[in-house]
Formats: C-alpha cells, structure tokens, sequence
C-alpha cells in the first residue's frame, strides 16, 4: 500500500536532491537521448541516494536505486513506436524486465513488501469516480484527435493498414499503457511517496512517466496533455489504492489513442473525430 512508509516524509529534505537527479536522467535519457550524460546524473542519484541515507531518512538508496534499475533498463533500447515483430518483442522484454526486476529485488532480495500491484481496494467507488470513468473516453474523442493531426505527432507512429501490424500496435498501445501504471505508479510513485509528501512524489514521478512518453512519440505539444495525466494517475491511485481503477482510466484513454492514431493516418477510417 501507498500508506507503508519507512518514516514520516518531512515538507522539505535534502533527499529531493537525488531525486531530482533520477527525474532528470529520464529527461536526459529518453528526452534527449543523452545516453552518457543521462546515466552519470542517474547513477549520482542513486549515490546521493545511499550517501544521504545514513542521515536523512533510511532506506532512501534503496528505493532510488530500484527506481534507477528501472529507468536503467527501459534505457537500453528504444521505445520509439514500431510493430514490426522485432522491435515488437525487444520493447515487451525491456519494459516487462524494468518492472520485474525491481519487483523481484524487493520481494525476494530485500524481503521487503513495498512494491505491490494491488488490483482493487476494499473502498467503494464514488459517484465521481464512476463517473470519470465515462468521461475518460469522450475527452479523449475530443482532444486526441486535434493534438495528433494538428501537431503532426501521429507521424511518430508507422502507418499501418495489414490487419497483422494493426493487431499488434492495438496490443501493444495497452501493453504500454499497463506498464505505465504498472512502473511509473505502482514502482516509481509508491517508492518516492515513502520519503515524499504526494505532491512532491508525484512530480518527481511525472516527470519520468513524460519523459518516457516523449521518447514513444507524444512530441510537439504533447507534454501539456501527459504531464497533468501522469499527475491525475498517481492522484488516483492514492486516493482508491485501486491498480484496476487507474488501469481502466488508462485503457480507455489508449482505446482513444489507438482510433485517433489510426484515423489520422487512414482519414477514411473511423470518421468518428473532429478536430
């Protein structure tokens, strides 16, 4: 759970300095593509990390170096959209490797309990909540279409019409969007909001989570649309505690994605937008 922290999270700490170097790498790393560069900040990080750990707040290293595995692994190739079966594969055993490991360091290694993908709460659902749900879909109709034909983003994705590579890109637009809530929240943010008041884990999460969506191809102006929904997420997630409510939110919104991709590259098809 959220709430399992090793201490209360001071307002303000020394430890949000190589937190923020974590954050950064991920811009330098998928952002920029500054690989040399982007793992010197990342490996720092996680040094400060253990350095300011004996003083600050214990097992701080730890969880930054867990965050760092992650982010160190999805590195190693890139996640530039592409459903050819080659890159189709390398993407899905990267990504399925930067959350497995981490998971498997913390349960088996360390014995600890932290990272957890807790599919549903005890909670009740609010009205809200339920009805969020039912809004996802239609904001994303209607501001999905516009931002990737009027920035030109959708060009970041191959332009497809075989039925196979049609298949595989809507498999892998959920794949991707079940990893994101899979690392970027239920690793990364529980993580952080260990030594982090939420707003602060929550930034400092949502910069990577954008970082990492820029690299796929949500470029021009798409930071403006992922950064206050990787915020919304992570704010969801701890206020229902519920992996299955924040992953519904996410597949909605991807089953957007995935029409107004492929409208914008086949306008024939689906003419179900306006932008």
């Amino acid at each position: 759970m959220i709430e399992e922290r090793v201490e209360a999270p001071p307002r303000v700490s020394w430890a949000l300095v190589p937190a923020a170097l974590i954050s950064a790498s991920a811009i330098m790393l998928f952002g920029f593509q500054l690989s040399g560069w982007g793992h010197l900040v990342l490996v720092a990080g996680v040094g400060l990390g253990f350095l300011l750990g004996r003083r600050v707040q214990r097992e701080l290293g730890i969880d930054l170096l867990l965050i760092g595995i992650g982010v160190g692994i999805v590195s190693t190739t890139s996640v530039e959209a592409d459903v050819q079966w080659g890159s189709f594969i390398r993407i899905g055993t990267v990504l399925a490797l930067a959350v497995s490991v981490p998971f498997l360091i913390d349960r088996f290694l360390l014995r600890r309990r932290v990272i957890r993908f807790p599919w549903r709460s005890h909670e009740k659902k609010t009205r809200l909540e339920i009805a969020y749900l039912f809004a996802v879909p239609f904001l994303g109709w209607l501001i999905l279409p516009f931002y990737f034909i009027r920035s030109g983003a959708y060009l970041n994705w191959p332009h497809i019409t075989d039925l196979s590579e049609l298949l595989r890109f809507f498999v892998g637009v959920n794949a991707v969007g079940t990893w994101d809530e899979l690392f970027f929240i239920c690793t990364c943010f529980v993580l952080l909001r260990r030594h982090f008041p939420l707003w602060q884990a929550n930034l400092l999460q949502a910069i990577i989570f954008t970082s990492f969506l820029w690299e796929l191809g949500y470029r021009a102006w798409g930071p403006l649309l992922t950064f206050p929904f990787a915020l919304l997420q992570a704010w969801l997630f701890a206020k229902t505690r519920s992996l299955g409510y924040v992953l519904a939110v996410h597949l909605l919104f991807d089953a957007i994605v995935f029409l107004a991709i492929v409208h914008a590259h086949n306008p024939d098809w689906i003419p179900i937008f306006m932008y």
